[in-house]
């Protein structure tokens, strides 16, 4: 009986010191969350403000269609060929910002393939070595994207070379880091056979880690894909090429009806890539439906 209620008693005791650290852990997230709101200045007051501010723009980005021509001409006021007057344009820069997208996200990825392995704990020959790639690959994806843009426009001028750069060099950071954990978790038992066999530390990588890490490669780099797409949009707005160059000038003269075609455009288009690269993750981690 005596030792059933000192379990008791620890189990109550445990419990309450569980309490007692949630509580604490709740209350200084909390405190940590209001410092930043007051930081950042995001105050009730300015949301409440806002809000209906952003009902209003919106609604100007809706085109006036009309039923009666939805399908007629580019020249029939409310219909849709009206509204995309510029479709084969638009469609253009799209596919301009996808390919800016693809290969920034192909060069950046071998370049991280390259830097992964030695950034590896397992793999790294020495802590030294450890230490100066994971830097690296910090030092590559602390900087955004935006501001590699930003730099190279005015290094390399106006267009989408500055885009594929700076998408490609906060990539390597970016894959670097999911590429060296994937690697850290493989099966070292391959690697200590190619080794006890004579192979050097490159024999061990191509033959022994890579077969394993090469699906979730894939997976990451699809995956990235996507994120760069979405990048190339943005980085766009400073003069890097591509549809978001064109949205940059059109919010800029307030044209709301092309802004509005423009974004539905921009949606439909990473909408497609994503259920695309989705499918192409699947497969390439051998779950096919």
């Amino acid at each position: 009986m005596a030792g059933a209620d000192a379990l008791e008693a620890a189990f109550q005791a445990r419990r309450r010191a569980r309490f007692v650290a949630g509580f604490g852990g709740g209350a200084a997230l909390c405190a940590a969350l209001l410092v930043s709101a007051w930081v950042s200045e995001v105050f009730p007051a300015s949301l409440i403000e806002g809000a209906p501010r952003i009902g209003e723009y919106l609604a100007k980005l809706v085109p006036d269609l009309h039923l009666p021509v939805l399908f007629a001409g580019v020249d029939a006021q409310g219909s849709l060929g009206y509204w995309m007057y510029r479709l084969d344009s638009w469609l253009w820069l799209l596919f301009e910002t996808s390919q800016m997208a693809a290969l920034a996200t192909l060069s950046g990825a071998a370049v991280a393939m390259l830097l992964c392995f030695p950034a590896a704990a397992n793999l790294a020959p020495n802590r030294a070595v450890h230490f100066a790639f994971r830097r690296t690959l910090e030092l590559f994806r602390s900087v955004p994207d935006i501001v590699y843009a930003l730099i190279l426009v005015w290094t390399f001028g106006v267009g989408p070379l500055a885009g594929i750069l700076a998408i490609a060099l906060h990539t390597v950071g970016a894959l670097g880091k999911l590429f060296a954990e994937v690697v850290e978790n493989a099966d070292m038992r391959p690697w200590e056979a190619v080794r006890a066999a004579g192979g050097t530390w490159a024999h061990g990588v191509r033959f022994a880690i890579l077969p394993q890490v090469l699906p979730n490669f894939i997976s990451y780099v699809l995956l990235r894909f996507e994120i760069n797409v979405r990048g190339a949009t943005v980085i766009g707005f400073v003069g890097a090429g591509g549809i978001g160059q064109e949205l940059y000038s059109v919010i800029s003269f307030n044209y709301y009806q092309e802004i509005g075609a423009i974004i539905v455009l921009i949606i439909a288009a990473v909408s497609l890539i994503d259920l695309t690269s989705e499918r192409l993750r699947t497969v390439a981690i051998g779950r096919v439906e």
